[in-house]
């Protein structure tokens, strides 16, 4: 039993010490010719403008990270439902279980959906708040 856990520790060892060893290998095989080109920011072939620390829009975040919550619902959606007309042909319990456990999971993503609907993060440009005062009021 403890040979088991020997093999899963030397496994998440070997792991850990993969990724520096392949850095430090990439950085003593690279060449290093470092120029005012190679050293400048990377704008799709355009000449850069200004500094590249640049503060860019919080929504280019949320759209990736809700593009990406939705990318693993399909990844996990597709071998249940692959499965499923095996899963309800040996049973009837097991694949009312299946449905209802993968109707649970689709709901907490639904109502993630509707969250991030109803707090805004869906609309690209969102429409500026204006204060307009009430010439109504003394």
């Amino acid at each position: 039993m403890h040979t088991q856990f020997a093999t899963i520790l030397l496994f998440l060892i070997i792991g850990a010490l993969t990724v520096p060893a392949m850095l430090l290998l990439g950085k003593l095989l690279r060449p290093q010719l470092p120029s005012a080109v190679k050293q400048s920011t990377y704008e799709c072939g355009e000449v850069p403008i200004g500094d590249s620390w640049i503060q860019f829009n919080l929504r280019f975040y949320v759209i990736a990270i809700l593009f990406l919550v939705f990318e693993a619902e399909i990844v996990l959606v597709l071998p249940v439902a692959t499965m499923f007309k095996h899963w309800s042909a040996s049973s009837e319990i097991s694949s009312l279980l299946v449905f209802i456990e993968f109707a649970i999971f689709i709901a907490i993503l639904l109502i993630g959906f509707a969250y991030a609907w109803e707090k805004g993060d869906l609309q690209w440009i969102r429409p500026e708040q204006k204060n307009i005062p009430d010439k109504r009021k003394p």
